[in-house]
């Protein structure tokens, strides 16, 4: 689905243009045109393919999708591909913005992922003294709006670690602590594929030599690359955090599995006495000492009544019980 195709002149709006209208603002010297499509299909990609004449690879990984993040030179053209991350509820959904960059033109492809970039073209379009810089600037101007949607995930999942770990010591469920952190750690994992990757790719535009297209706009890419860094450190830290509440959550059920031992065992020992005692009498030995005496059999039950209250008692100052 096309969504939008403007040309552009001296970084200012020219108009809205028909699909078919592009060779003619791309063949001039002072123009690009940015075409935004959600969800191509062949057919748009093939068209697309034949106004811009873009390389038959790269039109095929994003026809094919499900790439690593990754930026690629062919010629004068930049091949990009983003991971946009979205949060719907309690799910992180996976989308891709793949984007074609040349001297006169911006394609960008935007596969299974609903939230679009109107906020990033009204952004280029009041800035005209950096989109003058061309289609190098809304490269920029897309990626870092990709990266700066990373942030209130992040968020998210710290806020969601700080709940685990007030439910931890709330004697909650541990079998539901344990898979929530799970659940937290597989969110962070499936963020740092995105933001980690894209660090690498990132930093082949800033420093030393730059494709053509990025040149002059090496502290915008490098801010970008600098954002990535904060990104990928925050997800090493929720991730360190969240290895350590396993431990912890594993030693809080050690630990209470230590108390029901400590319990079971004691009231193991109230029954165990009464029973010894039992056993002395019930040997059956001809020649036992209070075998007749009248008074044997009170003087047993209380003495099995005594020593399990003192054994009670001792248990209970303990902890045990």
């Amino acid at each position: 689905m096309l969504v939008n195709c403007v040309a552009y002149q001296e970084g200012r709006k020219l108009a809205d243009i028909d699909r078919r209208e592009i060779k003619s603002y791309v063949s001039r010297p002072d123009c690009f045109v940015w075409v935004a499509l959600k969800d191509p299909t062949d057919a748009d990609l093939s068209e697309m393919r034949a106004e811009f004449d873009l390389h038959p690879l790269a039109v095929e990984d994003a026809h094919h999708g499900h790439q690593r993040p990754k930026i690629e030179e062919y010629g004068n053209e930049l091949f990009a591909v983003l991971h946009m991350v979205e949060l719907g509820g309690d799910e992180l959904h996976v989308g891709e913005l793949a984007v074609f960059v040349g001297p006169n033109y911006v394609l960008s492809v935007r596969n299974r992922a609903e939230r679009g970039f109107l906020d990033v073209r009204a952004r280029c379009e009041r800035e005209p003294e950096m989109l003058k810089h061309g289609s190098g600037y809304v490269l920029y101007a897309l990626m870092d709006a990709v990266v700066d949607r990373y942030f209130p995930i992040l968020d998210a999942l710290e806020t969601d670690l700080e709940t685990i770990e007030e439910q931890i010591f709330a004697n909650k469920s541990p079998r539901a602590n344990i898979e929530a952190l799970y659940y937290v750690r597989q969110k962070l994992m499936t963020l740092k594929h995105a933001a980690g990757s894209l660090l690498e790719a990132t930093s082949k535009l800033h420093g030393g030599r730059v494709p053509h297209v990025c040149a002059g706009l090496g502290e915008y890419f490098r801010d970008v690359y600098d954002h990535l860094i904060r990104v990928n450190q925050s997800i090493d830290s929720i991730r360190d955090t969240v290895n350590t509440a396993i431990q912890v959550n594993l030693a809080v059920i050690t630990v209470s599995e230590t108390e029901v031992t400590k319990r079971l065992a004691a009231y193991a020992a109230l029954v165990a006495v009464p029973t010894m005692i039992a056993g002395v009498y019930g040997m059956n030995f001809e020649h036992m000492p209070e075998l007749k005496w009248e008074l044997g059999y009170a003087f047993a039950i209380w003495m099995m009544v005594l020593l399990d209250v003192a054994l009670f008692w001792r248990f209970r100052k303990a902890g045990w019980l």
